[in-house]
C-alpha cells in the first residue's frame, strides 16, 4: 500500500518535501516510516496526524492514506 507524506512549516526544511507518496505496510508506524527515509534529526517536537488524527509516533499505520507531520506553532 502507499501512503502520502504532508509535511508542514520546519518539519519541510527538515525532510525537504511538502509532500511525498511512500510504501508502507499497515504494521509500519510512522516513526518507522520516517526512519526509512533516513531522517536522523531528532523529531519528537513534531506531532503526527494520521487521516488528520492526531496519533502517537509508535500507532500503526493500518489503512492510513495520509501521515501528516506538524511542527509547533506559535501565533500572534
Amino acid at each position: 500500500m502507499t501512503i502520502q507524506i504532508l509535511a508542514f512549516a520546519q518539519a519541510r526544511d527538515i525532510f525537504g518535501f511538502s509532500e511525498k507518496t511512500v510504501e508502507c505496510d499497515p504494521a509500519d508506524t510512522p516513526r518507522t516510516l520516517l526512519q526509512r527515509l533516513q531522517v536522523s534529526d531528532d523529531l519528537t517536537f513534531i506531532r503526527i496526524a494520521l487521516d488528520q488524527e492526531y496519533r502517537d509516533w509508535d500507532t500503526a499505520i493500518g489503512t492510513a492514506k495520509e501521515l501528516a507531520l506538524i511542527p509547533p506553532v506559535s501565533g500572534g
